[in-house]
C-alpha cells in the first residue's frame, strides 16, 4: 500500500488554486499535506490533517470523494484524479497511531457534550485541548454515535472508534456511557453542578415514516434499527428496501452480508440518491434496483408499488393502473431520520424548526443562554465531513462564550 500511496502522491500537481481543496467542506490542505509527505515529513502532513479536522482518519474512509476533493481534482479532466482518500488514510493512520497530546493547564471550567457522534468528538477533542474539564455524556454504551451504530463494519472498522477513546481519555475527557440526558438527568442538573456551557450533538435517531397501510407488520424495519446491530433481525431470504440513500445502500450490502438472496432496492425518481461509488458497490454485491415507483401499502407477502411518471416539470405522479406486488420476506424503510425529543421535552428554552431540529444561528448558539447545538441534530442527517467543518466553528464560539462569562463572573466578584 505504502509504494501505491507515495506514486499517488506523486501524481499530484501541488496546483496554484487547488480545486480539490476547494471541494472539501472542511477545506483540508491537500496539497501542502502532499508535498510535506513526499518530503519525509510524515508526521508534520498527518499533524496538518488532525489539526484541521480531528476526524481525519475517518472522513478518508466513509467521505464522498467522488463528488469532494478527487471530483474536484484537475486531472479529472484527462483521466482519473490523484487518490485523495488513499493518501489521507495512510498519513492520518500513521499519525493517530504516534499521536501523544503534551499535558494541558485546565483553565478551571467545566463543558458537557452531549452525545458521542462526530460533532460530539470534535468539540470535546478542541475544548479538551484549550484547557476546559470535558465530559461527554452517551445514550448508548459506546462512543461514535452514527459512526458506529449507523455505518457497516466493512466500511468503518468498529476498533477505530475504540482507539479514539483511548485519545479522548488520554486527553483527561471523562465519558459516561449509557446516560441519556433528559431521563435522569436534566440539563438543568448540569448547569447546577458547575457546567458553563453545554454541547448538544445527539444526532437523528428517528426514523421517518411512511404512514401508509402496513408499516408496524411483523416484517417491516427501520434503517437506522437495522443498522444499529443487524445480527438481532431474522429477515429471510427477500428484502425490499423503500428509498435509495446511502442508508439505503449500507442496509443492502449488509442484508446480502447477512444471508438474504435478493435485495431489491426502491427509488421515487429516475436516479438513485445515494453517492455512485456506494451504488456501485451495492451493485455489484447483488442488490437490484427499481426506480420510479411509490409503495402503496405493505402487505405479510411484500410490498405494493405504483409506477409513477414525470410530468415535465420535476412533479411525479402515480400511474392508474399500475399497483403490483413485490414479494419479500422482510421491508426495510430507509428515507433517512429526524430527532428524537428528549431533550427537548424537558428543556425550557430550547426552540426547534418545523422538522424538530435546534434551531441555531451561525455559531451553533441555540435560543437558550450557554447551549450549543451541532451536527444532524441541527443540520438534519448531513455527512460527517460537513457536521466536523461545522462544529469548529462551534467549539470556536463555545469557547468565546465561556471566557466571556469567566471574566464577567470574575467582575461581579470584584464589585
Amino acid at each position: 500500500m505504502a509504494v501505491h500511496v507515495i506514486d499517488e502522491a506523486k501524481r499530484c500537481l501541488n496546483c496554484k488554486k487547488p480545486m480539490c481543496r476547494q471541494g472539501c467542506p472542511i477545506n483540508t490542505p491537500i496539497p501542502d499535506m502532499i508535498h510535506t509527505f513526499l518530503e519525509g515529513d510524515i508526521n508534520g502532513a498527518g499533524k496538518m490533517l488532525f489539526e484541521n479536522n480531528p476526524m481525519s482518519i475517518i472522513c478518508s474512509l466513509i467521505c464522498n470523494h467522488e463528488n469532494q476533493c478527487e471530483g474536484n481534482c484537475v486531472l479529472n479532466h484527462k483521466g482519473a484524479p490523484v487518490h485523495i482518500s488513499s493518501i489521507e488514510n495512510y498519513v492520518s493512520e500513521n499519525y493517530f497511531a504516534k499521536l501523544n497530546f503534551p499535558e494541558i493547564k485546565k483553565n478551571g471550567m467545566r463543558a458537557g457534550i452531549i452525545g458521542s457522534g462526530p460533532a460530539g468528538i470534535t468539540i470535546a477533542v478542541l475544548l479538551a485541548q484549550r484547557g476546559y474539564d470535558i465530559t461527554i455524556f452517551e445514550a448508548k454504551e459506546k462512543i461514535g454515535g452514527v459512526l458506529r451504530y449507523g455505518i457497516p463494519e466493512f466500511r468503518l472498522p468498529k476498533s477505530l472508534l475504540d482507539r479514539y477513546k483511548e485519545k479522548l481519555l488520554a486527553l483527561g475527557i471523562k465519558i459516561r456511557p449509557n446516560t441519556a440526558i433528559g431521563t435522569s438527568i436534566s440539563v438543568d442538573d448540569m448547569f447546577r453542578d458547575g457546567y458553563s456551557a453545554l454541547f448538544i450533538g445527539t444526532g437523528v435517531w428517528k426514523p421517518n415514516t411512511l404512514h401508509i397501510p402496513g408499516e408496524t407488520l411483523g416484517n417491516v424495519h427501520y434503517a437506522i434499527n437495522y443498522l444499529t446491530n443487524p445480527d438481532v433481525y431474522s429477515l429471510g431470504k427477500t428484502v425490499n428496501i423503500i428509498g435509495a440513500g446511502n442508508s439505503a445502500m449500507d442496509v443492502a450490502r449488509t442484508a446480502l452480508r447477512k444471508g438474504a438472496e435478493k435485495v431489491t432496492v426502491f427509488s421515487r425518481s429516475d436516479h438513485i440518491a445515494a453517492s455512485k461509488h456506494e451504488e456501485d458497490y451495492a451493485r455489484i454485491e447483488g442488490a437490484q434496483f427499481v426506480v420510479h415507483v411509490e409503495p402503496v401499502k405493505i402487505v405479510d407477502e411484500g410490498v405494493v408499488f405504483v409506477e409513477l411518471e414525470c410530468d415535465g416539470q420535476g412533479n411525479l405522479f402515480p400511474i392508474k393502473d399500475t399497483e403490483q406486488l413485490y414479494p419479500a420476506d422482510s421491508t426495510i424503510i430507509a428515507i433517512s431520520q429526524g430527532p428524537r425529543d428528549r431533550i427537548i421535552s424537558t428543556t425550557s428554552g430550547l426552540d426547534v424548526n418545523e422538522h424538530g431540529l435546534l434551531v441555531t444561528n451561525t455559531y451553533g448558539e441555540t435560543t437558550r443562554e450557554g447551549i450549543f447545538a451541532a451536527g444532524d441534530v441541527v443540520l438534519g442527517a448531513k455527512t460527517v465531513v460537513e457536521a466536523v467543518a461545522y462544529s469548529k466553528k462551534v467549539a470556536d464560539a463555545m469557547d468565546e462564550y465561556m471566557q466571556s462569562l469567566k471574566k464577567k463572573q470574575k467582575s461581579d466578584k470584584e464589585k
